[in-house]
């Protein structure tokens, strides 16, 4: 099966980067990040809440705020999904460079706790001068570099560790860094187990 054939479930698997989505994102931040940082971290977390959801379990996440401004988000889960094409390439669902097709687009998206409606990884990426997400699944661990929305780094092999999971480091300058306190009362996701630390 070529890539073009597989089945898209939250992003499009044909496509790699939509810089016109991104800009759109960058062009409208009140609309699709309202309440700046906190949005986009929630927007994060949202992700390993579904997957713990959907496998019927609780999962672990942590949230890092770190001297810098930037945040890391890692989680338990079994890693963003990435396929291997009829070339033998380790590809990469889109889920930072292209709409969440469920989402973005959908008046009636779910709310976030911050009572504002969910638009996808999209937005955090696009809004980020830097972002590096390590993904471990099963069949391999990868990192890739990002610049607003656009990979700066090929989808590079990480060494396992035994787990499986996402790890996303971003940095959204156009925005006030976030204390525990800004965040505490927000991180009530229905399906994770959250842990707020500083670095």
């Amino acid at each position: 099966m070529t890539r073009a054939e597989w089945v898209n479930t939250t992003h499009d698997w044909a496509g790699s980067v939509d810089r016109e989505h991104l800009a759109q994102i960058r062009a409208n931040i009140e609309r699709y990040a309202p309440g700046g940082l906190l949005h986009l971290v929630l927007e994060v977390v949202a992700y390993p809440d579904d997957e713990a959801e959907s496998a019927g379990r609780r999962g672990v996440c942590t949230v890092t705020l770190h001297a810098d401004g930037s945040i890391t988000i890692t989680d338990d889960g079994r890693g963003t999904d990435t396929r291997v094409d009829e070339h033998g390439r380790p590809i990469k669902k889109p889920v930072m460079a292209t709409q969440d097709l469920r989402f973005f687009e959908d008046p009636a998206a779910p709310l976030l706790p911050d009572g504002h409606p969910r638009r996808g990884m999209s937005v955090v990426a696009a809004l980020s001068d830097r972002l590096t997400h390590t993904n471990r699944r099963l069949n391999g661990s990868w990192t890739q570099r990002y610049e607003y929305g656009v990979p700066v780094t090929d989808l590079d092999p990480a060494d396992s560790d035994g787990t499986t999971g996402t790890s996303v480091h971003f940095h959204a300058p156009a925005f006030a860094p976030l204390t525990p306190a800004d965040l505490h009362p927000h991180l009530t996701f229905p399906h994770l187990d959250i842990t707020l630390s500083e670095s």
